[in-house]
């Protein structure tokens, strides 16, 4: 095939490390960027535009996802394999949504990153044979399995719930029928578990991850 103009974007440096060593031993793939973040890729396609971008999905400031959605706008003919840590199938169905091509998962062995490329490359789409076993256990048995499920009680899921509704803390009080200072307390719980720090960042988390609609 064509020589594939690859950009890698992840905020680890030992991934970074990794996959340009990995896939150093393929001639028809060449790394021409790495970034260790979405504004830093954003920053980089202001000059030159790759044919393929292998993204992380978890990433700080911009994510893998939102990252995704913005890339594919402005640069139609960039095909985006997201390579994840995680085979949550809601993390699989937003990024498709957003434009991604391809999904992988990140031990991923490199002959199937390299098939995912070529994959895309070639106009098709690849997702990792543990998600689609994934996807289809879901479709027979209509539910969603996610290694993202937390334990939130059921009164924190109804607080999260009116979190997202845009409700503050005084409002969920007097619809609950509780004080200000638990609600407050089941927030804070909530985000401990959500690994979030404000209320921007938990309803997107909980989107992500469909414990909202």
């Amino acid at each position: 095939m064509n020589t594939c103009k690859l950009a890698i974007v992840d905020d680890h440096a030992v991934v970074l490390d990794g996959l340009k060593t990995m896939l150093a031993t393929f001639p028809h793939l060449e790394i021409i960027h790495t970034a260790q973040s979405g504004a830093g890729l954003l920053d980089y396609l202001e000059t030159a535009v790759p044919d393929v971008i292998l993204m992380d999905i978890q990433m700080p400031g911009i994510d893998g996802i939102d990252l995704c959605r913005q890339v594919v706008r402005k640069h139609t003919s960039i095909k985006v394999v997201a390579f994840s840590s995680f085979d949550d199938s809601n993390y699989v169905k937003q990024v498709f949504r957003n434009g991604a091509k391809g999904y992988l998962i990140k031990n991923s062995d490199k002959h199937v990153i390299v098939k995912a490329i070529e994959t895309v490359m070639a106009g098709g789409e690849y997702i990792d044979e543990t998600i689609k076993k994934i996807l289809l256990q879901e479709s027979i048995t209509g539910q969603r399995r996610s290694i993202f499920d937390v334990p939130l009680t059921k009164r924190e899921k109804e607080i999260l719930k009116l979190v997202a509704d845009g409700l503050t803390s005084q409002e969920i009080a007097d619809k609950l029928f509780i004080n200000q200072r638990t609600v407050e307390t089941h927030r804070m719980n909530i985000n401990q578990k959500l690994d979030v720090k404000n209320t921007v960042g938990l309803v997107k988390e909980a989107m992500k991850r469909g414990l909202i609609e």
